[in-house]
């Protein structure tokens, strides 16, 4: 559910009294699989990405090497389907893993770290067009969202996004068998807080369905460009 804040001012009080980072942390996601034996760098990667203060990095396992003969313990089917859903945004007829989508915009094929790191900087370089900021008291969120330069007419989501931050698996049969391998923050859940016009201030609140650490995440409607990005605090 979400709710329209009560007056603008107490949003711009609830951000003038936090502590909000310079720029907005940029999202990288990969789409990674224990069936790909292609992933393993890109999963190495994936630690280096998770230590950093301006990066949120999320690991979303995917489910279409299972046939190959193991089955990714981490995979879900909606990390698959989000992935489909960037390539047709992107115009492109296929998927891969692995592959890095930054602020749902960009891509990187498999764990090429010059050319993620030139990207990401693009990205911290660039004006911001919103701000977000999200709370946590116990499993409930409050999160705030407050716009600086979007285009009209558009609409956002605003999801959460649980993971854990390492995971392990001893990999026993297909292109990674013998393998012990570590993923850092393995995404577990998502989930819609609420949708925003981008017009005005707005808060909404959730329920978070485990003990786990979130990432809020404001993106355009049709898995456009992510506009917002920050850790709940």
């Amino acid at each position: 559910m979400f709710r329209i804040a009560p007056a603008t001012v107490c949003l711009s009080l609830f951000f003038a009294t936090s502590a909000v980072a310079d720029s907005d942390p940029v999202v990288v996601e990969l789409f990674t699989s224990q069936g790909c034996s292609s992933c393993p760098p890109a999963d190495r990667l994936m630690h280096d990405l998770a230590q950093r203060d301006d990066v949120i990095g999320l690991a979303l396992h995917v489910d279409y090497w299972d046939y190959i003969g193991w089955e990714d313990e981490y995979a879900k089917p909606n990390h698959t389907s989000r992935q489909r859903a960037y390539a047709r945004q992107g115009g492109r007829s296929m998927i891969y893993t692995p592959q890095m989508v930054i602020n749902g915009q960009h891509d990187v094929v498999g764990a090429q770290s010059r050319e993620l790191e030139r990207l990401i900087n693009a990205h911290l370089k660039a004006a911001p067009e919103a701000e977000v900021k999200a709370e946590r008291s116990g499993n409930e969120v409050t999160v705030v969202v407050l716009p600086i330069e979007l285009p009209e007419g558009e609409a956002y989501d605003v999801r959460l996004v649980q993971y854990s931050p390492m995971r392990h698996a001893s990999i026993r049969r297909g292109e990674l068998a013998g393998h012990e391998l570590d993923y850092a923050n393995v995404v577990e859940s998502w989930q819609l807080a609420g949708e925003w016009d981008g017009v005005a201030p707005q808060e909404f609140s959730a329920e978070l369905t485990t003990d786990l650490p979130a990432v809020v995440l404001v993106q355009r409607v049709g898995h456009g460009p992510i506009v917002a990005a920050a850790k709940v605090e």
